[in-house]
C-alpha cells in the first residue's frame, strides 16, 4: 500500500459541521485508500457521526476541542478566543508539527486565513499568502489567485503570487511550464494601475523558467482559459469570482424560466436533456472546490462553508494531491531561484 498521507480536517467548520465533513471524508477515502485522517472537533459530536462511517473511522484519530469558531465571528475575536484550542486552529497547528501534510476546514475565511497566517507564518521569500482557486474554462481549469486574502498588493506580490500559481499548476495540472498572465483591463502594455505594469515589465525581463508569462489578460480570458494560471490581487479576484457564481445562478434561472414556460419549451428540454446534463456537470461548482492557501509553511485548504459532502471530498482530494506533491516545497524552490533577480528589481518596486 501507498504511503500514508494524512489530513487534518477541522470538523466543527462550514454551515453543516461534521455530517458533511464526515461524508466528504467517506467519499475521499475511497479515491484514496491511504489517507489518514486527524479529525478535530467537539468529540460528543462527532462520534455519532462517525459511527456511520466505519471505514472513515478506522482510518481516523479523533481529537477532542473545547471551542469551535462560528462562521460570522471577526478574525480577531476568532484569534482570541480560539488560539491553541479550538478545532480550526489544531488542524492548522498539525501541519505546523508534521502531524499532518495537510489541513482543510470549511469554517469562517477570515478566521481561517488569520490563524494559518499567525500559526504557520509565511515562507521565506515571500511577504504575503495568496489563494488559489480552479477556475473552470472552455478548455479545462485555470488557477487564479489571489482571491481574496489581499486587499491591494505591489508589484513584487503579484510576482510572488505568478511564481507560486505555476509551481500549483505544475503540480496539479502536471504542465511542464505554466502560462500566466496578470489580469487588467486592457491588454496594452500601457494600461493599468503601476503595481500590475512593473509587475508585467519584470516577469517580461526575468524570463523565469518556471513559467511563460504571456501578457495581460482580461476578465474575458477567464472563461476562455488562455492561460494556466491568471494573477491579480485580493481585491479584484473575490469580485471577480463572487461575479462569475452570481453570473451562472442567474443562467441557470434563465434556463429553468425558459425551459418551463410551454409544453414545446418542456419538449425541447426532453429532447436535449443529455446536453443540459453536461452542462450541469461541467458548471458543479462541487467539483473545484476548494482553495489552497499558498506561501505558507503549511498547507491549508478552505473549502466553501456551504458545500455537500461531494464538494468537501473535492476538497480534500485537492489536499492529497498538493501533499502527495510537495507543493509547498516546490514553492520554496521557485521562490529562492528568483530572489536574485526580485532583490535586482526591489528598488524599482517601492
Amino acid at each position: 500500500m501507498a504511503e500514508p498521507v494524512r489530513i487534518s480536517l477541522d470538523v466543527m467548520g462550514g454551515d453543516n459541521g461534521a455530517e458533511v465533513v464526515l461524508e466528504g471524508a467517506h467519499i475521499s477515502l475511497k479515491r484514496h485508500p491511504n489517507i489518514e485522517y486527524l479529525l478535530y472537533g467537539i468529540e460528543s459530536e462527532i462520534m455519532p457521526i462517525l459511527e456511520r462511517y466505519p471505514e472513515v473511522q478506522a482510518a481516523s484519530t479523533v481529537i477532542d476541542c473545547e471551542i469551535s469558531i462560528t462562521m460570522d465571528e471577526k478574525p480577531s475575536q476568532a484569534l482570541r478566543k480560539g488560539r491553541g484550542k479550538s478545532s480550526m486552529w489544531k488542524a492548522i497547528e498539525a501541519t505546523k508539527t508534521g502531524e499532518a501534510d495537510a489541513c482543510i476546514s470549511a469554517g469562517n475565511t477570515g478566521a481561517l486565513m488569520a490563524m494559518a497566517l499567525f500559526c504557520l507564518r509565511t515562507q521565506p521569500g515571500i511577504d504575503r499568502p495568496a489563494m488559489a482557486g480552479f477556475w473552470p474554462t472552455l478548455r479545462g481549469e485555470s488557477i487564479v489567485l489571489d482571491l481574496g486574502a489581499n486587499i491591494g498588493a505591489e508589484s513584487y506580490q503579484l510576482i510572488d503570487f505568478a511564481i507560486m500559481g505555476a509551481a500549483m499548476a505544475r503540480a496539479v495540472f502536471n504542465v511542464e511550464k505554466p502560462t500566466v498572465g496578470l489580469l487588467n483591463i486592457g491588454v496594452e502594455e500601457v494600461k493599468g494601475q503601476e503595481s500590475v505594469k512593473i509587475a508585467g515589465q519584470m516577469l517580461n525581463e526575468a524570463n523565469l523558467d518556471q513559467l511563460e508569462y504571456k501578457g495581460f489578460v482580461e476578465g474575458t480570458d477567464l472563461g476562455k482559459g488562455t492561460v494556466d494560471v491568471v494573477v491579480t490581487e485580493g481585491y479584484s479576484g473575490n469580485i471577480a469570482l463572487k461575479t462569475a457564481e452570481g453570473t451562472a445562478r442567474q443562467i441557470a434561472e434563465y434556463l429553468r424560466q425558459g425551459l418551463s414556460r410551454t409544453w414545446l419549451t418542456k419538449l425541447g428540454y426532453i429532447l436535449a436533456k443529455g446536453a443540459f446534463v453536461r452542462l450541469r456537470e461541467k458548471m458543479d461548482p462541487r467539483k473545484v472546490n476548494g482553495a489552497v492557501m499558498l506561501g505558507l509553511n503549511g498547507a491549508v485548504i478552505k473549502s466553501h462553508g456551504g458545500t455537500d459532502g461531494i464538494g468537501y471530498a473535492s476538497a480534500i482530494d485537492l489536499g492529497y494531491d498538493i501533499a502527495k506533491k510537495e507543493l509547498m516545497k516546490k514553492i520554496s524552490h521557485d521562490i529562492e531561484e528568483f530572489e536574485q533577480t526580485r532583490i535586482a528589481f526591489e528598488g524599482d518596486t517601492n
